[in-house]
């Protein structure tokens, strides 16, 4: 046990949640952790950009109905970004071998 989780306990006593906390760390050693994490970084991301940039952090809309318009519209709008950003760019380069 390490000192800062000793801190204000006398030396000796063991946490109450220490197995819970074992499994949480064994399996923070996983690739499938490695992956979910990479994946909810990825998550994460698109909607600090519909909160940050395209404004999503309040809604203006009320009720379900408006929520889910305004939430659907931002989205469409996100995906539009990212299909300009692919379309925009220039193809691979194709490699062609001469077989003489």
């Amino acid at each position: 046990m390490t000192a800062h989780r000793l801190k204000g306990r006398a030396e000796g006593l063991s946490l109450v949640h220490e197995a819970a906390l074992d499994v949480a760390r064994a399996l923070a050693k996983t690739k499938a952790y490695e992956l979910s994490r990479h994946l909810r970084k990825k998550v994460e991301m698109l909607f600090a950009h519909l909160k940050r940039i395209l404004r999503l952090d309040r809604l203006r809309l009320r009720g379900p109905n408006g929520a889910q318009f305004e939430f659907t519209f931002a989205a469409i709008a996100q995906n539009l970004r990212r299909l300009a950003k692919l379309t925009a760019r220039a193809p691979p380069a194709r490699v062609s071998a001469c077989v003489s």
